[in-house]
């Protein structure tokens, strides 16, 4: 609410250095209904891998970790009828929160959705969602040695109603309005969601899940495709620096920012940009073994995992994936680190 209460002030100028980002957030959103067109069965695929990937990196975000895959799979997939730790009943809770998201229609948004994601969230669990904090809080860090620092300081449990409604208020009228870029919007409103802190728990995931769902909301469905919340993941350090370079000065309205919708606004580039490389590795065509060898030699970061490849390339088995490797070690072009499934391979040209 802080924020969008300033908000022509604050993002009323957008830095240079973000330009080019936005763009590419544009670009891509453009070329989505042509992918939704010409490449159904690709969709298809990524859309299944996405979902687990969000559901598990915004789950490992918060500590939640269901460490055998087979078992993580069988709770994803709705098999597994017995829950046996609280990670698993975690890991249940954000997949019940997600795919009722992804079912349409959600909306609108307003305070009940962001209740009932909480519910959803800890509905396999002792503890009671569905319900903002009771008591005031705060966001800390804890060092190994056991000393707490405290890097924010939320909005009083007493105002958190209407702190919450107002900033949804807000965020509605904005969009309506068309004023300023709506990755910006749902940027700032993930930032005040966070900053707010509402929950006595989970406000990590109810901000990432919502901040997933505006943008579908708005045209921008990159996330039902390519998981934001796996890039966060791989980010996590940048992620919560951004934040708390954005909540300085919050309460006095003083805050900055750009910071935080800075690291939002490349990660969503990035999610575009992996999403048109993979439409075009589809598009082009050729062997699947083509296609990997072109993935591993242009694509893919100088250090990458099977499982990279196989994200990127959905419908490739990981035994065609290994004979293509084997070739192209042949060659010298890649080298591989460890063994197994845990191995790392370097692209040496």
């Amino acid at each position: 609410m802080r924020s969008f209460a300033n908000i022509d002030r604050l993002i009323g100028q957008v830095p240079s250095r973000l330009v080019t980002a936005l763009s590419t957030v544009d670009v891509g959103r453009g070329s989505e209904a042509l992918y939704r067109d010409q490449l159904p069965g690709l969709l298809s695929q990524l859309a299944d891998r996405a979902r687990v990937a969000s559901i598990t990196s915004s789950s490992a975000i918060e500590g939640v970790v269901v460490a055998d895959p087979s078992r993580a799979d069988r709770i994803l997939s709705g098999r597994a009828t017995t829950l046996r730790n609280r990670s698993e009943q975690e890991l249940a809770g954000y997949r019940d929160a997600q795919d009722y998201l992804l079912r349409e229609p959600w909306g609108p948004l307003n305070v009940g959705l962001l209740l009932y994601l909480h519910k959803l969230l800890f509905g396999h669990t002792v503890a009671e969602g569905g319900r903002f904090k009771s008591e005031d809080n705060l966001v800390v860090d804890r060092a190994p040695t056991g000393d707490v620092t405290v890097r924010f300081r939320p909005v009083p449990a007493a105002d958190t109603p209407f702190y919450v409604a107002e900033l949804i208020d807000r965020y509605c009228e904005e969009t309506a309005a068309a004023r300023h870029h709506p990755a910006l919007l749902v940027g700032l409103f993930a930032l005040d969601l966070l900053v707010t802190h509402p929950f006595e728990d989970g406000n990590g995931r109810v901000a990432r899940l919502v901040t997933g769902a505006l943008l579908m909301d708005g045209g921008y469905t990159v996330s039902r495709y390519i998981s934001l919340e796996q890039a966060i993941a791989e980010s996590a350090d940048a992620y919560y620096q951004a934040l708390l370079d954005s909540t300085h000065g919050w309460h006095e309205d003083q805050a900055d920012p750009w910071p935080w919708l800075g690291y939002f606004t490349r990660l969503l580039a990035n999610a575009y940009r992996t999403f048109a490389q993979r439409a075009a590795a589809d598009r082009a065509g050729g062997s699947k073994q083509d296609r990997v060898r072109d993935y591993v030699l242009k694509h893919a970061p100088s250090s990458f995992r099977i499982a990279d490849i196989r994200a990127a390339l959905p419908g490739i088995s990981d035994q065609t994936i290994r004979v293509v490797l084997d070739r192209l070690r042949g060659e010298g072009a890649v080298s591989p680190e460890g063994l197994g499934r845990a191995a790392s391979w370097h692209r040496m040209r």
